[in-house]
């Protein structure tokens, strides 16, 4: 028998280099519904900048909060760590938990599954940061504030990586001296987290699915695809790092290795230039020239923002025919996070370089319907599919799971 969950709640905290967001999920002992409901999402984004920003929302999407800082004010991520605890506090009196759920970008080969978190624990994330420098210094510094704030509260770091543990040595493999291999360079995978979500929602949308073949695409301002076989993940096109694979809003994707030894012998870039360049100014912001968001792309007539886009539309397309002969045929795609959850256009460019794979496209549905749907007709050979993902609940499950004992 777990703990009594009558009034308790999880939050779920996901600390990202420009952005914290805090989730609240109330207990309860409906288990038609599930033992899960939101309470609240709230985020405090654009630290670093001049501009930061606080929201927050109910879970029936009324506003609960905002708030601007002064204009130059850098806020940074303790300081909107801080605002968050004191308006969670103000939301809820008295409030109860059971424990803390946080997004952990790196899990390594050490960790295929989430862990409560201990002190052991979080000192072997700690050695994971030159894996991941520019995300799990800002997911792991959460964790130790509550350890000193709230002793005793238990925590659970759930990864973006583990999803992809059962990945086989050959795909992870890159071809290497084998000794990097063992001394953990190799490709690890990430959107863990988003990738099981939509991996949870299968059985109820296509069973079909479910059991079969599928490629998901995570496309946001991070983007990368997933080959799922019977819920499993097979391959991915992250690899070593999060800049990896598919071009995303600042981050390049997948680069020839030569091209940075170029950069570094013709151009005298050293370690620190090459990762502004990656991870801050290439993709589609260094395509473009305009923005790293695709709404103002698809919205431009710049010549260099629809090159942006083709290139966008040209790698993902490419990305979804290696995932499928990493399997051997696909049953259906699905597309999931920000741009393909909510921009019927690249969608339906993506789309139409896929017929070749079976899918046939209802126009009507990619361009509005419910948030999850079919976009391919009855008789379509492959299915495709738009499902939001929700990688809070997520979260949020794993750590009710591993403190209620269920």
């Amino acid at each position: 028998m777990g703990p009594r969950l009558e009034g308790e709640f999880i939050a779920v905290v996901n600390a990202g280099s420009s952005s914290i967001k805090l989730s609240m999920f109330s207990l309860h002992d409906d288990r038609r519904q599930g033992p899960l409901r939101l309470e609240l999402r709230a985020q405090v984004e654009g630290l670093g900048t001049a501009t930061p920003h606080f929201e927050a929302a109910h879970a029936d999407g009324t506003k609960a909060g905002s708030r601007d800082w002064p204009v130059g004010e850098r806020l940074g991520h303790e300081g909107a760590l801080e605002h968050l605890v004191e308006f969670v506090r103000h939301e809820f009196p008295g409030l109860s938990m059971l424990g803390i759920g946080h997004r952990v970008v790196h899990g390594g080969t050490a960790f295929q599954e989430p862990v409560v978190v201990t002190p052991a624990v979080l000192a072997t994330l700690e050695t994971l940061v030159p894996l991941a420098p520019l995300h799990q210094p800002h997911n792991l510094a959460p964790i130790r504030r509550a350890f000193a704030a709230l002793p005793g509260l238990p925590q659970v770091a759930c990864f973006d990586t583990a999803f992809h543990r059962g990945q086989s040595d050959v795909a992870d493999a890159f071809a290497l001296p084998y000794a990097l291999f063992e001394a953990g360079v190799r490709r690890y995978g990430f959107h863990g987290l988003s990738y099981e979500y939509i991996a949870s929602r299968l059985p109820a949308l296509s069973p079909r699915l479910a059991d079969g073949r599928v490629v998901v695409l995570h496309l946001g301002n991070g983007a990368s695809a997933c080959a799922l076989h019977r819920g499993r993940s097979i391959a991915s096109s992250m690899g070593f790092t999060a800049v990896d694979g598919l071009p995303m809003g600042t981050r390049s994707g997948a680069v020839d290795p030569g091209v940075l030894l170029y950069l570094m012998d013709e151009h005298r870039m050293d370690a620190r230039a090459l990762e502004t360049l990656l991870y801050k100014e290439s993709g589609l912001l260094g395509l473009s020239g305009v923005s790293s968001d695709m709404r103002q792309l698809l919205a431009s007539d710049a010549p260099r923002a629809r090159f942006a886009v083709d290139v966008f539309v040209h790698r993902v397309a490419r990305e979804i025919g290696a995932l499928a002969a990493e399997m051997g045929g696909l049953d259906g795609l699905v597309f999931t996070a920000g741009i393909g959850e909510h921009s019927a256009e690249i969608r339906r460019r993506v789309l139409s370089r896929c017929l070749w794979l079976g899918v046939s496209v209802q126009e009507a549905a990619n361009r509005d319907g419910p948030p999850e749907r079919r976009l391919s007709t009855v008789d379509s050979r492959c299915e495709a599919w738009v499902i939001p993902t929700d990688e809070e609940l997520m979260m949020a499950r794993h750590t009710f799971r591993l403190l209620a004992g269920e």
